[in-house]
């Protein structure tokens, strides 16, 4: 029988932001923390509610920070709490009393984690930024498109998720992991230019191999190699091509029919070849549909693979179009992405609405007091009360 989720018992506070602070709060929460997020009062607030998506089990307190009486709610939460979240530029808590040098000393345990864009030490550090200038300045950005073509961002996956909130999540959990031997918190620093440079490590070392030492869409992972691409088919969708070793092209060329024309030996590795097998290839693909080249290569090691649509994952009729967790442990499963997905065997705990798909909003203040009650037995009118449509705490509250 499965235990509890791997992060049961951790109360994190995340002061509510856009994309990659509130990823790294989905994480904790589909892994059993208790998250609750602090809201500006809606008329403090520039940025709706709707913004954010990322909000799957989180509950949420909107906080008068503008009133001495909010901060000191915040510090007494932060007493009790394991982890601090601040998505914010450098310098903003700081201003509010509420930096690593003001909370740091009333919980010896707690980890204070905060994520940038630019680095805190660097150059555009004053600075704002998004996605796209973060990737930029890392060097990815260069690497990513067509040849020919200006560089071409990944939408904000790969800044924001992936080198902003999945690494500070991993941050958090290494200074878990460090507290459960020393008994300290810690304060944790992330910020995407750092982290989206380390997720490309392989890229920056094959620059100087044969792999990755040519000009943007001219290499082999990078749309340059024929056989490492994705392919229109005959009803406009597409098929992915990753047919790197010469016994998965071998598959490859027999499935499409060109099996014996000397593509499988020397042939292919001659770049001046390239433009004529990308010609035939395209030609051969737009010869059937996508579901019928699905049907020539499943089951085989050709490394050609349909690109599936959320679109039409979502209807049911894709077996991968159901959502899980990133990872499955066996014996303390995460929770599950969707209400009935529930299954230990795929490392999935309890359920929630929404099959993965639909993002919901949390509107400030909702469920909040019922954390503050379930954290600190806490209650309005005794320990704290509401100011300018924030909560402030009481001068009588016992901390």
């Amino acid at each position: 029988m499965a235990g509890q989720p791997p992060l049961t018992g951790i109360k994190v506070l995340e002061f509510a932001g856009l994309a990659p602070g509130p990823f790294a709060g989905l994480l904790l929460a589909d892994a059993g923390a208790s998250v609750l997020r602090i809201d500006r009062p809606p008329s403090q607030s520039s940025t709706p509610p709707a913004a954010d998506l990322l909000t799957r089990r989180k509950r949420s307190i909107a906080v008068n920070l503008k009133d001495p009486a909010g901060v000191s709610l915040i510090r007494a939460l932060v007493a009790q709490a394991d982890v601090l979240i601040d998505p914010y530029r450098p310098g903003v808590l700081e201003k509010l009393g509420l930096g690593p040098a003001d909370l740091c000393p009333l919980n010896g345990r707690l980890v204070y984690a905060r994520l940038t864009g630019f680095r805190r030490d660097g150059r555009f550090a004053s600075m704002a930024g998004h996605d796209i200038n973060y990737l930029a300045v890392s060097g990815v950005l260069a690497l990513l498109g067509r040849k020919g073509q200006p560089p071409t961002p990944p939408g904000n996956l790969l800044g924001d998720f992936a080198g902003g909130g999945a690494v500070l999540f991993q941050g958090i959990l290494m200074a878990l992991l460090a507290r459960a031997r020393t008994g300290r918190g810690q304060v944790v620093e992330a910020n995407m230019v750092d982290g989206v440079s380390y997720l490309a490590s392989f890229a920056r070392f094959a620059r100087r191999t044969p792999v990755w030492d040519r000009e943007r869409g001219e290499n082999l992972l990078d749309s340059g190699c024929p056989w490492y691409d994705a392919y229109e088919t005959k009803d406009g969708r597409w098929m992915a091509v990753g047919a790197l070793e010469p016994q998965f092209f071998a598959e490859l060329v027999m499935g499409l029919g060109l099996a014996g024309q000397g593509w499988e030996d020397g042939r292919r590795y001659d770049r001046d070849q390239w433009p004529e097998l990308r010609r035939v290839m395209e030609g051969v693909f737009k010869s059937k549909t996508r579901d019928e080249w699905e049907r020539v290569f499943e089951g085989t090691d050709a490394c050609c693979t349909p690109v599936y649509e959320y679109g039409e994952m979502e209807g049911g009729g894709r077996m991968e179009g159901d959502q899980r967790p990133a990872v499955a442990l066996r014996a303390t499963p995460c929770l599950a992405v969707w209400k009935n997905a529930a299954d230990a065997s795929h490392g999935q705990g309890k359920g929630i609405e929404g099959k993965g798909y639909d993002g919901y909003t949390l509107e400030p203040g909702h469920g909040g007091e019922e954390t503050l009650k379930e954290w600190l037995d806490w209650s309005k009118g005794d320990q704290f009360d509401v100011s300018e449509g924030g909560l402030v705490l009481k001068n009588k509250a016992k901390l």
